[in-house]
């Protein structure tokens, strides 16, 4: 389902379920302005179209002791798609590896890494990352503070963009 097939009903549901994916179907069905079945069905159609991958809770890395929180730039030797593949699976099977981003400039790939503490991340990066296959340089800057850490996508420029458009 294309964005230009979603409707301003459909819109607000995934603003609304981005915001609290946690509310029950009749709670959202109130808060988009229609009735409770019809939403579900919209809802599982968002789900099996796409649009929503999943749920999910935001835990806080801090309160469970993962202390250290660290984005990794890495070089690769070779740009094949074989190898990217790997190096991405690769990524999939690290845990503290949370994100990997391919990029189009200096680097290749972005990883966002938490570990509880800075020798648990030091291990990880000599034994696992700078070891692996293909790995020619990584460089990492260590998070100090997080500023915004917002998930999704910001509805309302959409909707700006869809007005502006039609």
């Amino acid at each position: 389902m294309p964005i230009n097939r979603l409707d301003e009903i459909d819109r607000k549901i995934l603003a609304e379920l981005q915001a609290d994916g946690r509310m029950t179907n009749v709670e959202l069905a109130k808060r988009v302005g229609i009735s409770a079945p019809p939403c579900l069905r919209r809802v599982r159609t968002l789900e099996e179209s796409g649009f929503i991958r999943g749920y999910h809770a935001e835990v806080d890395p801090r309160e469970l002791g993962f202390e250290v929180q660290v984005f990794a730039m890495v070089g690769l030797v070779s740009q094949a798609e074989v190898d990217l593949s790997a190096f991405e699976a690769r990524c999939n099977a690290w845990p503290l590896v949370r994100e990997c981003h391919m990029l189009n400039g200096e680097v290749d790939f972005v990883l966002k890494c938490v570990a509880p503490d800075l020798s648990t991340f030091q291990s990880f990066l000599t034994e696992h990352l700078t070891s692996a296959d293909n790995v020619a340089s990584v460089k990492t800057s260590l998070v100090i503070r997080g500023a915004k850490d917002e998930p999704g996508v910001p509805f309302e420029v959409l909707e700006e963009r869809l007005a502006r458009d039609s």
